[in-house]
């Protein structure tokens, strides 16, 4: 059985919409940023890096979300997560990959300088350009999904499993307002059956437990 190492609102949610939307069979093991166990020997060997998500399926050890809905959607590609056509995947590809590029970056940036760096090394003034970037890069991202239900094609793939959660956490922190096919599209998604808790509920799940 493949074994999921997450933690609630994390990317380890792209992860794990892609087990669950191709009805895969995996373990969920939770790890514990704030408590240091992903700075533990036995998940360091994991992942070095210290990072969530990480999939392991038998002897092969995997991280990076993104690449991990990806294997995943090869790995079943009878589902259809990973489109057939060329074309297709090379649009799904592009999109995944300006979703953790062009939006994702900016977001780490603001969470940075907003509560995860040392308070004496935040800068105010970065916050404000990243949140500049990631509304320019939304804006090419709303003017794409005009008209669209997926990002790519006429069901969800990779590009949704990898985009949607960058979205929420844009809109997690008001900068999607302007953004109506962006708000539509996180709402129609997050009502799929298969879909996981949203950051803001997954982050209520968490501090419920502490």
């Amino acid at each position: 059985m493949m074994k999921l190492y997450g933690l609630g609102p994390t990317r380890s949610l792209r992860a794990l919409w892609a087990l669950q939307e191709l009805d895969a069979d995996f373990e969920f093991i939770p790890v514990n940023l704030l408590g240091g166990e992903n700075r533990h020997p036995d998940f360091l060997r994991l992942n070095p890096a210290g990072k969530v998500p990480v999939l392991v399926d038998g002897d092969m050890v995997l991280t990076e979300s993104a690449a991990i809905v990806m294997y995943l959607a090869e790995k079943y590609a009878a589902k259809g997560l990973m489109p057939a056509d060329l074309t297709e995947r090379a649009q799904a590809y592009r999109w995944s990959l300006f979703a953790v590029t062009e939006l994702e970056q900016p977001l780490w940036r603001i969470s940075k300088h907003s509560f995860l760096y040392p308070e004496d090394k935040r800068l105010p003034e970065d916050i404000a350009l990243a949140r500049e970037e990631f509304a320019a890069m939304a804006q090419v991202l709303e003017s794409h999904m005009d008209g669209r239900t997926f990002v790519v094609g006429d069901r969800i793939s990779i590009a949704d499993c990898v985009t949607v959660y960058v979205i929420d956490w844009g809109n997690e922190v008001g900068l999607i307002d302007s953004c109506p096919n962006l708000k539509a599209y996180l709402e129609r998604m997050y009502a799929r059956p298969k879909a996981p808790p949203r950051i803001a509920d997954a982050l209520a799940s968490l501090e419920a437990t502490d």
